[in-house]
């Protein structure tokens, strides 16, 4: 048998290459086993028969070994499962529990002070005829429903293993080795469902808190680690989160399904969804032992928007106390982002409805999922509908017809970070780079942040850098994120409500203060990780904690041995730090509102002259 040295060296770094991808893209332990025997195989067959064959010979088997090695890659990919409501094998079961529809059990966590029921229905699956229709109210069923696994997420893309791994190696500085990872959450449309986490002891009337995942509209799951609700359930709160459509599926707009609506709608299917799973808690939380009249809605990002929009639905009215929302908000004159115009939305729905090849709404409701899933990213935004949105939110506040009686919300130093991380910013380009969140504009805003680096700490190596690129960057965080949460606040306050606004500022190994990075502080579930988690961080994480359970409790963050946390009304120009020390600051962006106010009042004449 032949073996030529550098031959094996190079089947040795591929074998090892190869394995990594097949670990990284979460394969099952079939893709370990088959890509051995592929790579033993060619190797035996290349020392045995193919070291002398001719040049062609060589080449067809080279192919084949390729050829091989992609069909393991993808033959073995992870499955989709549904996940598992607690990390253990055999959790107890819960006593049975009695709703409006019929009847559920759930598990205990590990140390049985907590409750969870997950994957209850709260509508009816929204697929064939009641894809994109309203939200339908949930059928009842007979028997009892075990509730010990989360339900599918919402159709969305499915996303790379790949990717995920690697942004958890250079992003989230978090990634470990394992075998028992090589599965993908599964999604499907009918995924109306949604969690509850409820103290272990008898509670009655607890508070309870409704969480709502972001995503951009277009993604994300009700069962993501950060907003896992073990936490606050064992401090008193019946912490619950759901799942809704979203991307083309939730934000899609048509004049055809506007008309075959009883109410006229289309366009915010998602929301309408989000709008019944409150309502579905308002009329059961009462089995958990929640109470029905002190509900906290609260989410981050697009589901911080979503909460400001749900604050100004009519249809929302009386199913909730207050808000939370972290990194977004509709409150500006004109949104930067997940809120569209309606005729902009029913464009692009034409245009779907045209590349499709669709006439009629029968035959688009016949159109496979993934095929719609094309499309998603144009539908990531809400619209003024006029059912469940009836007016450019801000007016609504302005009109005092919003639903929230107090609000607690915020932002994060870094928040645009990585979505700008492929665009190069320069000294040279970057006024022109701030034109489309500042207009003619834009100098003044250059003027107000001169143009400086990244922060090192926050700098990854797919970030395209430039000598302007820290200050783009806080100006995009400001514009797209902290803008609205500073609207928010000075239109409640003119209501004479209170409101409490954040900053967390908190760097640390992972993701530090780019946008999501408060949520496992916020919610009690930062990893047990020194590698990137020290003490500091774990002791912000219980001071939030406290100031977060008091809200959803009072309406009032403040507490017995707590530092005073001050109504925005005391001095809109500060806020409270959560970082490396904590308590009343200035806004870090507070010159830069004014410069704002004013893009946006030019923006609103522009727009209005179209019209």
């Amino acid at each position: 048998m032949y073996f030529n040295k550098s031959f094996i060296v190079f089947m040795i770094l591929a074998a090892l290459i190869f394995l990594a991808v097949l670990e990284l893209s979460q394969n099952t332990l079939w893709g370990f086993a088959a890509a051995a025997l592929v790579f033993a195989g060619f190797i035996l067959l290349h020392g045995r028969f193919l070291h002398d064959k001719s040049l062609l010979i060589r080449l067809g088997s080279w192919l084949c070994f390729f050829t091989a090695l992609f069909a393991v890659l993808k033959l073995t990919a992870p499955p989709e499962l549904r996940l598992p409501a607690v990390n253990a094998k055999k959790p107890e079961k819960t006593a049975v529990l009695t709703l409006k529809d019929g009847q559920i059990r759930g598990v205990y966590n590990a140390d049985k002070s907590v409750e969870v029921f997950a994957g209850i229905p709260y509508a009816k699956p929204p697929v064939d005829e009641l894809r994109w229709r309203e939200p339908q109210p949930v059928e009842s069923w007979s028997g009892v429903l075990e509730c010990d696994r989360f339900a599918p997420k919402s159709m969305q893309a499915k996303g790379s293993p790949l990717l995920d791994s690697l942004a958890h190696i250079v992003v989230y500085n978090d990634y470990k080795l394992s075998l028992s990872d090589n599965y993908l959450e599964a999604r499907s449309e009918d995924s109306l469902y949604l969690n509850v986490w409820k103290p272990a002891s008898e509670v009655r009337n607890a508070p309870v808190l409704v969480y709502i995942h972001g995503g951009s509209l277009t993604g994300g799951q009700s069962s993501y680690y950060a907003y896992n609700g073990e936490a606050f359930a064992k401090r008193g709160i019946v912490f619950v989160t759901i799942d809704y459509r979203v991307g083309i599926f939730g934000y899609l707009a048509l004049e055809a399904l506007a008309n075959e609506s009883p109410n006229g709608t289309t366009g915010n299917y998602g929301l309408l969804d989000q709008i019944q799973a409150l309502r579905w808690v308002h009329e059961n939380i009462s089995a958990f032992g929640g109470d029905s009249e002190n509900i906290t809605i609260a989410g981050e990002s697009a589901g911080a928007s979503s909460v400001n929009a749900i604050c100004c639905s009519p249809l929302a009215k009386g199913l909730f106390k207050r808000a939370i929302a972290e990194s977004s908000g509709i409150t500006a004159k004109v949104p930067y982002h997940t809120f569209r115009s309606y005729d902009k939305a029913l464009e692009t729905g034409a245009e779907i409805m045209k590349k499709l090849g669709c006439e009629t709404l029968d035959e688009l409701r016949s159109v496979s999922a993934e095929k719609l899933l094309q499309y998603h990213e144009l539908n990531s935004a809400m619209t003024v509908d006029g059912y469940a949105i009836t007016e450019q939110p801000y007016l609504t506040y302005l009109r005092g017809a919003n639903n929230e009686q107090a609000l607690l919300h915020g932002f994060n130093t870094h928040e645009a970070d990585v979505f700008v991380a492929t665009q190069r910013v320069t000294s040279e380009s970057y006024i022109e780079k701030l034109r489309p969140i500042l207009g003619d504009l834009a100098e003044e805003g250059a003027r107000l942040f001169p143009a400086a680096e990244r922060d090192k700490a926050y700098t990854y190596f797919i970030d395209a850098g430039g000598n302007a690129k820290g200050s783009f960057n806080r100006l995009y965080s400001a514009a797209w994120f902290t803008y609205s949460h500073y609207c928010w606040s000075r239109l409640l306050t003119a209501q004479h409500k209170p409101v409490y606004e954040y900053w967390f500022n908190k760097d640390n190994g992972s993701l530090g203060s780019i946008h999501s990075g408060e949520m496992p502080y916020a919610y009690g579930n930062l990893p047990n990780d020194p590698r990137n988690y020290d003490g500091s961080d774990h002791a912000l994480s219980e001071l939030m904690m406290s100031y977060w359970i008091n809200f959803i409790k009072y309406g009032d963050p403040n507490g017995e041995g707590l530092p005073v946390w001050n109504d925005f009304s005391v001095d809109p120009t500060s806020v409270y730090e959560f970082g490396a020390s904590t308590g009343h600051t200035t806004d870090p962006f507070f010159k830069l509102y004014e410069l704002i106010d004013r893009y946006q009042d030019a923006k609103e004449k522009e727009l209005e002259s179209h019209e």
